[in-house]
């Protein structure tokens, strides 16, 4: 096999991990975290319904990018930095939440 030939299988199996199942777990963490940094709305409930809702359109657009992007490292960086985003801000509303449950906690003994 040919440097070229694997050099072809390579990016094959790269775009499709890529747009498959990279891109779903992106577009889970995109929809768990809009849900922090969405707007409540008139009901409070807004921010937890937008997200699931929208949940296929932001899967789709991920993986269109993912898959028509010329720049197979670009798409990566660009879908690995909005994952890393959304996981922080996650993180950070979890160990937040956790700090005042603590904290609650403390004070009520």
């Amino acid at each position: 096999m040919s440097t070229s030939e694997l050099a072809a299988r390579w990016r094959f199996w790269s775009r499709f991990a890529l747009a498959g199942p990279v891109v779903f777990l992106c577009a889970a963490l995109v929809m768990c975290g809009g849900a922090l940094w969405l707007p409540e709305g008139p009901a409070q409930i807004d921010n937890l319904v937008l997200p699931i809702v929208l949940f296929p359109a932001i899967w789709a657009a991920l993986f269109f990018y993912a898959y028509l992007d010329r720049s197979l490292v670009r798409a990566w960086a660009v879908i690995g930095g909005l994952s890393l985003v959304h996981l922080v801000v996650i993180g950070v509303y979890v160990m937040q939440t956790m700090q005042a449950a603590k904290a609650a906690g403390a004070g009520g003994s």
